[in-house]
């Protein structure tokens, strides 16, 4: 009896955590669906801006401006986005394995390694590292970020490079393919990459008005920004889809666990009723005798 007992209050908490677990995929099939929708609207912007900026970093005038100065790498600032919390499948753990491979890079190549973390899994993974110099540490920017919420970190990030203290400044992230397939990846931000666009890269003259300082900073910022932007759209997207993915899977888990515990509850109470009909049989055998 004692076993009945057991398994049918483990059938009862099995069935709470499916409900849970079913309410968390609904809630984040809403919010990767919205997710989905602003990352891919803005996606050929932050095309268009990244062959924009490789195109300048080609043109003689510009190459010498210290945002596009090449230099040998002794200092490498990594970006890096994550979540605050868990329960998102591989999610976090894949792109932080692209940060881990960045700083074993660093460390062979003897450089020193900077971070800046958004989302606190980012932060935690960080903070137990040695020989890692932490630059800031921001939690996830909420259902519905805005651009200003990563102006503070797009102005670290220019800040400590045009000021020497750090050689290239590279943003890892998630980049959402579809609901299924999600990919971590690493891109330089500065010094700006060669542009992807033959065609624009062969200019490699252009008249700036009214200068080129006023015309530079003010487009590397915005330029820059777009990467950043995107890169934080795409893990947002990444991030709900596979939160659904593994709130599916864990709901289908339990309903695959609360099959099996009501097959062995209906073996048991079979069981229990089959002796107690033994032991009636029993006794009334033993009266007539």
């Amino acid at each position: 009896m004692s076993n009945i007992t057991s398994l049918k209050r483990r059938i009862g908490s099995v069935k709470n955590t499916k409900q849970l677990t079913k309410a968390m995929q609904l809630v984040a099939a809403s919010k990767m669906r919205r997710a989905q929708t602003s990352a891919l609207a803005s996606r050929p912007y932050r095309e268009n801006a990244f062959n924009i900026f490789g195109r300048m970093s080609e043109i003689s005038d510009v190459a010498t401006h210290p945002l596009f100065s090449r230099r040998t790498v002794k200092n490498k600032l990594s970006i890096v986005i994550t979540s605050d919390r868990g329960l998102a499948g591989a999610y976090d753990s894949n792109v932080l394995k692209v940060l881990a491979a960045s700083l074993a890079d660093s460390k062979k190549n003897h450089a020193t390694a900077h971070v800046i973390t958004i989302g606190r899994q980012a932060g935690r993974f960080v903070s137990r590292l040695h020989g890692v110099k932490v630059v800031g540490a921001y939690p996830m920017f909420g259902k519905e970020p805005t651009p200003a919420d990563i102006r503070p970190i797009l102005t670290t990030a220019l800040e400590l490079f045009e000021s020497g203290e750090v050689d290239a400044v590279e943003v890892a992230y998630t980049e959402f393919i579809s609901n299924i397939t999600q990919t971590p990846k690493s891109i330089q931000v500065l010094p700006a990459p060669h542009s992807e666009d033959d065609k624009i890269s062969e200019l490699e003259t252009a008249i700036f008005e009214p200068s080129i300082e006023a015309i530079v900073e003010d487009a590397t910022l915005r330029l820059i920004e777009a990467q950043l932007w995107q890169a934080l759209l795409e893990s947002l997207a990444s991030e709900h889809s596979m939160r659904m993915i593994a709130m599916k899977n864990a709901t289908d888990n339990a309903s695959d666990i609360i099959d099996d515990l009501t097959l062995e509850f209906n073996t048991a109470r079979q069981a229990a009723i089959t002796q107690e009909i033994a032991e009636i049989a029993g006794g009334a055998a033993a009266v007539g005798a």
